[in-house]
């Protein structure tokens, strides 16, 4: 019994960091997108951010 909710246990732990890994490419994905957007489209005459 001990060993089957150590195992579920795993399960959960393992099935939250997959769904955290996944939220995080996303958030990557539109950080790039918004870096690439700043790069064609400057607003001022200058870039949105500073280096």
């Amino acid at each position: 019994m001990g060993w089957l909710v150590l195992l579920l246990l795993l399960v959960l732990i393992l099935g939250g960091a997959g769904f955290v890994l996944h939220l995080l490419w996303w958030i990557a994905i539109i950080a790039v997108a918004l870096l690439l957007i700043g790069f064609v489209l400057p607003r001022g005459g200058g870039r949105w951010y500073r280096w």
